[in-house]
């Protein structure tokens, strides 16, 4: 769930991988500059985690890709568990009869259904919610990369998005809302470019994709993945079948911050450092105390005691993306952060409404003043 700052080699070798991927995607209209023909069919995918769904993929030459011509060419690759980028580009996923994956990890087309459905409930996410197109706005789809290394437990945005398939090479981190966390990253990168060394800015990265990676379950509406404001909770990273972290209470997870306090982000992981932001917006949309949603229930305490009332996920999600695109720099921190929601919120709805008031609610419910 990381994102990695490459230089040198490194940035090298993850740009060649991720533009030899999207070279292969680029032909994706009816016809390519070679003639051969291309066309957009309706698949089916069974994914580890996300179940049987329906995906757009391309007929080229008589085979199936998993390439969507509908969504900038998005494309997912088996990367055939290697390690080092400089070796390999990955393998285009290809299939006789457009059925993918079986739905377990004993097809290597399972975690890639699951990364691939996920980039376009992602993509279509933004795009019906902001009108933006892609990660950067530009109409490009992403480079999906699964199967990569041999046990490794990580997620990871690097020009494209990356996914390795646990420790024990069976519990593949494609779940919905890791994969559009990593997405997530890539529209960051392209507005407010939150510096990746430092302070807090950090930790509202990560918070920002975390928040970002919940809304799209919630867009997805999957029934294999009831939507929830829990990150993580199917891969099992842990292997004590928790989440990775809780948006409603984030020290639930033993390691993340409910509220602010001084040099919160220097926590060595700003993962959990993102709690306070992550905390802030489940206040935000949802409000404090007990409550059952889908089945999951939460509790979510403030710092002072007080009662919040959410606005509602929708709301609190857009104030939240006005701020980053309008408001937000690379060195936001959490005071600078409350600043831009509110100036973001009385943009959308006025400074007279219960938006605006509830934002400034929960932030000092989660002690930033």
């Amino acid at each position: 769930m990381r994102r990695k700052l490459a230089r040198g080699i490194a940035v090298s070798a993850a740009a060649v991988v991720v533009a030899a991927v999207q070279s292969v995607s680029a032909s994706a209209g009816t016809s390519n500059h070679t003639g051969r023909s291309t066309e957009t069919r309706i698949g089916t995918g069974n994914g580890v985690h996300v179940g049987k769904v329906t995906i757009t993929t391309r007929l080229r030459n008589g085979r199936y890709e998993l390439t969507d011509p509908t969504r900038g060419g998005l494309s997912t690759v088996d990367f055939g568990n290697r390690d080092n980028r400089e070796e390999s580009s990955g393998k285009q996923f290809t299939d006789g009869d457009n059925v993918w994956g079986n739905g377990t990890v004993s097809s290597r087309q399972s975690a890639a259904v699951d990364a691939y459905f996920a980039a376009g409930k992602t993509w279509d996410y933004f795009k019906k919610t902001f009108g933006r197109k892609g990660m950067r706005g530009n109409g490009q789809g992403p480079s999906v990369i699964v199967h990569y290394g041999k046990g490794r437990a990580e997620a990871e945005y690097d020009y494209g998005l990356w996914f390795g398939d646990g420790k024990d090479d069976k519990r593949p981190l494609t779940e919905l809302d890791i994969v559009a966390h990593e997405f997530t990253h890539g529209v960051v990168e392209s507005t407010v470019g939150f510096a990746d060394t430092g302070d807090e800015f950090r930790s509202l990265n990560d918070a920002t994709c975390d928040i970002f990676g919940t809304m799209v379950e919630f867009h997805a509406n999957l029934a294999a993945d009831t939507p929830d404001y829990l990150i993580g909770e199917k891969v099992n990273s842990h292997g004590d079948g928790k989440p990775m972290r809780y948006m409603d209470k984030p020290s639930k997870d033993g390691k993340s911050p409910d509220y602010w306090k001084p040099g919160v982000g220097r926590l060595d992981d700003p993962h959990h450092a993102a709690g306070v932001a992550n905390h802030f917006f489940y206040l935000l949309a949802e409000g404090s105390g007990r409550k059952v949603i889908n089945g999951v229930v939460y509790d979510s305490p403030t710092y002072d005691g007080s009662k919040v009332t959410g606005i509602g996920r929708e709301k609190a999600a857009k104030i939240w993306y006005k701020a980053l695109t309008t408001q937000f720099t690379s060195t936001t921190d959490y005071r600078n952060a409350r600043t831009g929601t509110l100036k973001a919120a009385a943009a959308l709805y006025g400074k007279t409404g219960a938006e605006y008031r509830t934002v400034q609610k929960a932030w000092t419910a989660v002690h930033v003043k």
